[in-house]
């Protein structure tokens, strides 16, 4: 890496968070479930208008789907659902940010070691592949907690029925009811595409953005808020630009019939059943809104995780 632009200081420098402190783990998941609360009541109305407009049967579009929205159900329509991703995002956001802070200072110590070795350099920092290799890591293990609570999520998003004559009465009903016919982890491949090279961009983008601060001479924990609040929105932008896609296919999955599904079972089926019937197009229903709510819902995301962090120690 040249010199103009350096390997990344950690957010957990060993000088600022020694290897013997036993409370980092508990530290970083709790940082990690602070800034997915905040994702979540930042980005929900985005979220239910984006899955609205990916599972859609007929042509249409977000400013549609939102008058439909408020006229049939009120403004509260646009937090259906939302006390899954409260405590299902929140809990994935923690493991998110835990395994990947676990995984830098994996890193950071093999780094260390090796540079001891060469007779190069102990400063043990992470190159940006490794930062995408901590992210990705992350992202493959949040997948088998991320995928089946998005599936409940979307389940209540796309209900429309009253509560008297809804297929799902809440979370819990959800469940019980996707359990039962043992669907409840459908979509899970789809999700480990997206959350494996999603989080991997994603990551990596922020600690290459963070990493510039730090060649102007600006520590980590000095850089503003709302510098974090820029990095994260651009990080979460850069992450739904690489893997849209899949995650219009994910959510194909997870709407269709329960016994019966009409657009397949695999993503092979799925990506084939949308390009048949919407085109190319298809694949992008919905990315106006995602694009919209991915600014600030991971701006809040990253600025909650890093000041919750220094506030921490």
């Amino acid at each position: 890496m040249s010199e103009e632009f350096p390997t990344p200081q950690l957010i957990d420098d060993l000088d600022a968070h020694p290897s013997h402190d036993n409370t980092r783990v508990f530290k970083d998941l709790l940082a990690g479930t602070a800034g997915g609360i905040a994702q979540v009541l930042v980005g929900q109305p985005f979220d239910t208008t984006k899955v609205r407009l990916q599972t859609s049967t007929t042509p249409t579009n977000a400013t549609f789907v939102i008058k439909n929205l408020l006229k049939n159900e009120g403004p509260l329509g646009f937090y259906k659902g939302t006390l899954t991703p409260l405590i299902g995002v929140g809990a994935c956001v923690s493991l998110q940010f835990g395994v990947n802070e676990a995984m830098k200072r994996f890193f950071h110590s093999v780094n260390a070691k090796n540079n001891n070795n060469n007779s190069v350099n102990n400063n043990g920092l992470l190159t940006l592949p490794q930062y995408y290799m901590c992210g990705l890591t992350g992202g493959v293990v949040n997948s088998f907690l991320a995928s089946p609570i998005e599936h409940v999520r979307i389940r209540l998003q796309t209900q429309t029925g009253s509560s008297k004559n809804a297929e799902f009465k809440g979370p819990l009903d959800c469940i019980k009811k996707l359990k039962l016919q043992r669907v409840l982890m459908r979509g899970l491949t789809s999700t480990l595409l997206r959350e494996g090279h999603g989080c991997g961009t994603y990551f990596l983008v922020y600690e290459a953005l963070v990493a510039h601060e730090i060649n102007k001479g600006c520590s980590r924990t000095e850089i503003p808020a709302w510098k974090l609040c820029m990095f994260g929105a651009l990080s979460g932008t850069a992450l739904w630009m690489m893997v849209y896609p899949i995650d219009v296919i994910k959510s194909v999955m997870q709407t269709d019939n329960l016994l019966s599904p009409k657009a397949g079972n695999s993503i092979k089926e799925v990506a084939k059943y949308i390009y048949k019937n919407h085109g190319w197009k298809g694949f992008l229903k919905g990315f106006g809104p995602t694009m919209v709510r991915a600014a600030p819902a991971n701006g809040a995301t990253f600025a909650t995780f890093e000041l919750t962090m220094r506030l921490l120690g």
